[in-house]
């Protein structure tokens, strides 16, 4: 009997999402599909390159695959719903799955669609609230996004509201694609930006590696949206386990495989944020990070 075939379909680099893809595989596991014994995979990666991703989800609909699970940009998504009114397609995503119309809500998702939110949009106004607390109150807090980002405006306008609630004078870096980072992090001291806020962006997760050596180039302290910023060198997180979302995505791709319908199993919302604080990395930007935040951290790394 033929083993059945998975779609991965993302929309970064098998490189950056790597320490993802062995989650989602965790996922498959736990419910007792193991790679290359009773389950093949096949991968699809856009490289950043969102017009790939229509081609390449008709492409694993007609291999024909059993499943595909998604990530790594909104178009995934809507490439795989595109291509497949029947295959079941399991999401990860950082948005509100029903405002983007993936599903028909998140109790009964409806069609053959489900999937895993972590909630990094609705944690924005929490991470500029972490940031008004590292710099004093005249201090100005830079927010660095990608306008071509699909979900850019919507969070624009929260962290905008935001820092007008809490009285936080915000400046914008924005950014069109990777040649873009330096020259933005090079703006943030002569902008005297104290602290910036980095956007939950696929392309920024995917280059973490690049943010992190120019915050420290450049010495501008920076709050990320995970703790595999800080576990590389950055300084501070606050949101949810992305790969705790992945490692769900596996489970119920499996357990479609199983025979349960997409539609069927509710969407899963992270629930459990995490403070992650890199002592290490603070030294290095004489950057003194108070006690109360030491003490509400969930992970302090020295």
């Amino acid at each position: 009997m033929a083993m059945p075939v998975v779609g991965l379909l993302n929309g970064q680099s098998a490189d950056s999402y790597s320490y993802l893809t062995a989650a989602f595989r965790r996922g498959l596991t736990d419910v007792g599909f193991v790679e290359g014994r009773n389950v093949l995979i096949e991968y699809r990666w856009a490289e950043g390159h969102d017009e790939r991703l229509p081609a390449m989800a008709v492409e694993l609909v007609n291999l024909p695959v059993a499943a595909l699970v998604t990530g790594g940009s909104l178009w995934a998504t809507i490439s795989a719903k595109a291509a497949t009114a029947t295959i079941p397609i399991v999401f990860t995503t950082g948005s509100d799955p029903v405002k983007l119309g993936y599903v028909a809500s998140l109790n009964r998702p409806g069609g053959n669609v489900t999937g895993v939110s972590f909630l990094a949009a609705q944690l924005l106004a929490k991470r500029l609230e972490l940031a008004s607390q590292l710099v004093s109150k005249d201090a100005a807090i830079g927010f660095l996004g990608r306008p071509r980002e699909p979900r850019y405006a919507a969070d624009r306008k929260e962290i905008e509201t935001a820092a007008a609630s809490l009285g936080r004078k915000l400046l914008f870096l924005n950014v069109d694609g990777v040649r873009d980072f330096d020259g933005a992090f090079a703006t943030a001291p002569r902008q005297k930006i104290s602290m910036l806020v980095v956007h939950n962006d696929p392309l920024f997760n995917s280059h973490r590696n690049e943010l992190i050596a120019l915050a420290a180039r450049y010495a501008v302290p920076t709050v990320y949206e995970s703790r595999e910023f800080v576990t590389a060198g950055g300084l501070i997180s606050y949101g949810t386990s992305i790969t705790g979302a992945y490692r769900q995505a596996g489970a119920y791709v499996g357990r479609t495989l199983k025979g349960e319908k997409a539609g069927e199993l509710p969407v899963v919302q992270s629930t459990r944020f995490e403070l992650v604080i890199n002592l290490k990395t603070a030294k290095a930007l004489g950057f003194v990070v108070p006690q109360h935040l030491l003490v509400a951290a969930d992970e302090v790394i020295e």
